[in-house]
């Protein structure tokens, strides 16, 4: 039978994604309709299997064996955990084979289902944290036999392909085949002896060849699994696709749900080959794949610096034409004419004499953030097992068919260093370099069987010249003490940055100390609630001790001279009088509930009027069968049915995170039982339960949507807020832009529709030195704000650590401007004049509504200024008006 509640709770349990637990609920579906036995008929079972997966034709083994095709980047890894998982918990399979093609993958993937490793594919899974699976791999199968150890409950055994196809030298049979007397045969007959062994195929296409397949046939599992990125072999005719894919989820689909880079091939603008030898066009590509990888390594240190991740090290991968061409290339970027021999230390050569599996372990360590590499010149085309996530440019220099170059090139690189899309172009593109290969790559990528389709980059000559830099716009208080920010970049000292406010180097380390200190300070609102309380004699007694107590004079350099210790009480008062001068008190406020929180949905009765699915004909099925949607029509046609019509629905309706079916049972089979109700006033049994199957996915939305206006939330949970500190330290944040100096403020650019490009400096009362806009319209708002208020701010991210619901998700809310005027201080929101009432922008403006109240009833508390909030559509932003107007028109307190 289905066990649909296992598949729920692995999914959830692993994060499976969307193709991943598709691939979950297919092998749940085929081990109901053909158990996993050893006295299986094979030709029953393809038939069988082939009723409701049609793709299938041929097992192409001596067993049931499936391809699951996934794109490479997806998680065929985490795939093969959630495999096994499901099998020993839904089916009570005991035995698994995992296959390797090399020794790379080999590694890896004992790495992986090794407990405590970063990339365990069991974490979560509560059985195995119990009783884990016993790892046998090819160098400790021999001691576990001698210790009893293949007696174990459940195992997995993993082997390179090598282990078990090859014969050793003097005609003997591999180890694995040898006779052991602990167990009466030898581990390779034992493992084929089992009743319930499963064999797992790591990138299958490997597995094709005559030995290989002899091999695997004689372990006689009672199931295969194979996993691959490329279900097809190649052969002197051209790619010929596997006949067992029963999943196929190809590149595009991974590209189109952002589990992927996007792959983008480079040329040129108006760039022509005519006429250009083979070496300057060779230069060209290099030259100009090199300074894309120095954009997208500042965009990468941005977006890092932007959002509080670790920073991304991209390199470039060169591929050669063979060895000589290889250190033909490693001399030229060696030299001095290659850009003034910055990367002559940053390039390696990875030689293609040397073993597959070296080569790809000395690859391996190009990821790393400490290693200099930054460009690697390889041979050939790289094969699997190279699982790194920074390769952002390639620059192929090899005759290759553009489909042998796209699929096997990108495939290398498409893995997204932060496991998702980030929204940011440069971070989420792969790019590849081939200005005379263009047209002939787009017109592959084109093609209705090409396995992708490229964007498009085309860069200009001016972008070519045009050098970025990430400049970090830091609050001027930390330049004013002497601080540089965590990690400085070399666009810093370009900066415009207010001068140090002490000249004397033990003077600036005593101010340093005290502004460590009253930054921990800050986090006993009772005893500080806002910076104005850092003047007060008692808290400067007690900064001025600590500080003290820290205090290391500089050494002098000639002996005996003693230098006058700094006036710590004055030091530390003038600190003090920075922080109020150069900040804006932003408390830090915190929302829990008291007691527990209950929330569900009320009874109501569904509006069904516009569901009215026709019954589906013979011919509908047969129309559907060709949209891809083999599972469904099969599950039909073979009788697919649940005991129960309304299962259906509530099958459908658990799949929604927001939806507990232990403590909403009730009402989904109530409202189940609407639709069923609905479908049989005008359908038979029969015609509902196909509808049912066909349209699952749609009615469970449908239900769920409406669901939603019935939500509840238990009034007598009482919720309260805690300001955790009366101040915090303002934020830094970084921009990509070019060495242009910053514009000034008060004037508009000429391009205002290219904004978010410049940088703008000149301010006297910004908190920061340099800013960004993304409107013209908020340049007016700053020019606003440095005429009337008393200071202003563009808060970075995280600053308030405000969230709003945005459909399911909760969404950080970072306001535009902040600035403090004479009696209060305000939050002011500049939008599209199109856009106010949208649902997101009025979520962001009733969480910032309720945290300016908190703030507001803190401020009182202890002499501070109210907090305000303005929501302004972008018209009425004139340089003439006032802040008073703006909050007499569009205040919302």
């Amino acid at each position: 039978m289905s066990n649909v509640r296992h598949v729920n709770a692995i999914a959830g349990r692993l994060s499976l994604r969307a193709p991943q637990r598709r691939s979950l609920e297919i092998l749940d579906r085929v081990t109901e309709i053909v158990p996993p036995t050893k006295t299986a008929d094979l030709s029953a079972a393809l038939d069988i299997i082939k009723s409701e997966f049609p793709g299938i034709t041929n097992f192409e083994r001596n067993f049931p064996s499936l391809c699951f095709a996934l794109a490479t980047g997806v998680g065929k890894t985490r795939l093969m955990g959630a495999f096994i998982t499901y099998l020993k918990l839904a089916r009570g399979i005991n035995n698994f084979f995992v296959l390797a093609p090399n020794l790379t993958i080999y590694n890896k993937l004992i790495a992986d289902f090794t407990a405590n490793t970063p990339k365990y594919v069991f974490k979560g899974i509560s059985e195995f944290a119990i009783s884990p699976p016993v790892l046998t791999t090819g160098e400790t199968y021999e001691r576990q036999i001698a210790s009893g150890g293949q007696l174990f409950p459940t195992t997995i055994n993993i082997f390179n392909i090598a282990k078990i196809a090859s014969e050793v030298r003097g005609g003997r049979s591999p180890r694995i085949r040898s006779f052991r007397e602990e167990i009466g045969e030898s581990y390779f007959d034992y493992l084929a002896s089992l009743p319930d062994l499963v064999l797992l195929m790591d990138e299958s296409h490997r597995y094709r060849a005559t030995a290989g397949m002899r091999a695997i046939n004689e372990l006689r599992p009672v199931l295969g699994l194979e996993l691959t990125a490329t279900p097809f072999v190649e052969s002197a005719r051209g790619p010929v696709p596997f006949s067992n894919v029963i999943f196929d989820y190809p590149l595009a689909r991974a590209m189109e749900d952002g589990f992927v880079k996007e792959p983008a091939v480079v040329t040129r603008k108006n760039f022509n080959p005519a006429g250009k030898s083979t070496a300057a066009i060779q230069q060209m590509k290099l030259e100009d794949g090199v300074r894309l990888h120095e954009s997208v390594k500042v965009d990468l240190e941005t977006y890092a610096r932007e959002n509080g991740e670790r920073i991304v090290k991209p390199f470039v991968l060169i591929i050669a034409r063979d060895t000589a061409h290889a250190a033909e290339l490693m001399s030229l970027i060696q030299s001095d004419q290659f850009f003034q021999g910055r990367y002559a230390d940053k390039v390696i050569q990875v030689d293609s004499s040397v073993k597959e599996e070296e080569t790809v372990e000395k690859l391996l360590t190009v990821e790393q953030y400490d290693n200099p590499v930054e460009i690697v010149i390889h041979v050939n085309m790289l094969k699997e097992g190279w699982d790194v996530t920074n390769l952002y440019t390639i620059v192929p220099l090899r005759a290759a068919n553009a489909r042998t170059l796209i699929e096997q090139s990108i495939g290398r690189g498409l893995r997204l260093p932060y496991g998702k899309r980030t929204g940011v172009i440069a971070v989420d593109r792969l790019n590849i370099v081939a200005h005379d290969r263009f047209q002939e790559i787009v017109d592959e990528a084109n093609n209705p069987n090409s396995p992708i389709r490229l964007k498009q980059l085309v860069l200009d000559e001016a972008d070519l010249s045009r050098k970025t830099v990430t400049v970090v716009a830091a609050p001027t208080i930390l330049s004013s003490l002497g601080l540089q920010s965590a990690t400085p970049t070399e666009s810093e000292a370009s900066s415009a940055t207010p001068p140090p406010a002490f000249a004397d180097p033990d003077e600036m380390k005593v101010a340093r100390l005290a502004y460590d200190a009253f930054r921990k300070l800050s986090r006993e609102p009772d005893k500080v609630p806002n910076t104005s309380y850092l003047s007060r004699p008692e808290v400067q007694a007690q900064i001025v001790e600590e500080v003290r107590s820290q205090f290391q004079p500089a050494q002098m350099e000639l002996e005996g001279i003693a230098k006058p210790v700094p006036d710590m009480a004055a030091v530390v008062a003038a600190t003090a009088k920075l922080m109020v001068d150069r900040s804006i008190d932003i408390p830090r406020i915190i929302v829990m509930p008291k007691g527990e929180v209950k929330a569900g949905f009320k009874p109501f009765t569904l509006d069904l009027s516009g569901m009215r699915y026709p019954a589906p004909s013979e011919e509908l099925w047969a129309k559907h069968l060709r949209t891809d949607q083999i599972d469904v029509i099969g599950l039909a046609q073979a009788n697919l049915l649940e005991e129960r019509l309304e299962d259906y629905v509530v099958s459908g309706l658990i799949d929604f995170s927001d939806i507990a079916y232990d403590e909403q049972a009730d009402l989904l089979y109530d409202l189940a039982g609407q639709v069923v109700a609905h479908l049989r006033s005008y359908l038979s049994a029969e015609e509902a339960a196909q509808v049912l199957v066909l349209h699952q996915r749609e009615i469970a939305r449908a239900v769920h949507a409406q669901m939603q206006d019935h939500f509840w939330l238990d009034d007598s949970v009482e919720y309260h807020h805690e300001v955790r500190q009366g101040f915090t330290e303002l934020k830094e944040s970084a921009f990509t832009t070019n060495n242009s100096p910053p514009l000034d403020y008060r004037v508009s650019p000429a391009d205002k529709s290219n904004m978010a490009r410049y940088l703008f400096g000149g301010f006297a009362k910004c908190l920061s030195t340099i800013a960004k806009f993304h409107s013209d319209t908020e340049r007016k708002l700053a020019v606003i704000l440095e005429r009337e208020s008393l200071k202003w701010m563009r808060p970075a991210k995280g600053q308030f650590q405000m969230f709003y619901r945005s459909g399911n998700d909760h969404l950080e809310y970072q306001p535009d401007f902040v600035a403090e005027m004479g009696d209060c201080i305000v939050m002011l929101e500049p939008k599209m004049a199109t856009q106010m009432t949208d649902k997101d922008v009025l979520a962001k403006r009733d969480v910032a509504v309720q945290w300016c109240g908190w703030a507001s009833e803190h401020a009182r508390a202890y002499g501070g200024k109210p907090w305000r909030y303005a929501l302004i559509p972008h018209d009425a932003i004139v340089e003439n008006v006032t802040v008073e107007f703006l909050f007499k028109q569009y205040g919302c307190q």
